[in-house]
């Protein structure tokens, strides 16, 4: 019997919600990329008393979360695809989008989201953040495999935190 779950895709700026029967939360995560389930029940409690709307998996994937879908079956094809998944801790370097040769060095908790990171500038200087710094830290999607291609190991990710937090500001 499907069971009904609160439904996350927070881009940022925002987040859009859905209710999802699904058989288990996992096969909501399979079918869709981008998404979490939230099952903090005061979150759940609180979105109770929102109009949202309530659909079967079959439904959400046709309809409003269509893109999601499609976007998840890509990736499950490549064989890197979820292992990021279940990982207590996940360690990524990837290339700064807007400097070359610029670099991220970043910590995950298991929902994807930021915990600690380091921006290692052009000029080899470098600022390490955390989760307190940032007004918004949507997760990223560990089952991504765009994602896998960019782990580090935690000795690494350690060592760029430890020179970028004993530097002198200047």
């Amino acid at each position: 019997m499907p069971i009904r779950y609160l439904v996350c895709h927070d881009y940022g700026m925002g987040a859009l919600w859905w209710w999802i029967r699904a058989e288990s939360a996992s096969d909501i995560t399979d079918t869709f990329a981008e998404v979490e389930v939230i099952e903090d029940p005061d979150t759940r409690r609180i979105v109770e008393s929102w109009d949202l709307e309530e659909l079967d998996l079959a439904k959400a994937a046709a309809g409003p979360l269509a893109q999601l879908a499609q976007q998840r079956a890509k990736q499950r094809q490549d064989p890197s695809y979820g292992h990021l998944l279940g990982k207590e801790r996940v360690y990524l370097r990837f290339a700064d989008p807007t400097v070359d040769p610029g670099q991220w060095f970043t910590e995950h908790d298991e929902t994807g989201r930021r915990l600690r990171q380091v921006e290692v500038r052009a000029d080899g200087t470098t600022e390490a953040t955390t989760d307190t710094d940032w007004p918004m830290n949507p997760p990223i999607d560990l089952g991504d495999p765009e994602y896998a291609r960019m782990e580090i190991t935690q000795e690494e990710f350690e060592q760029v935190w430890e020179d970028a937090t004993s530097e002198e500001p200047s």
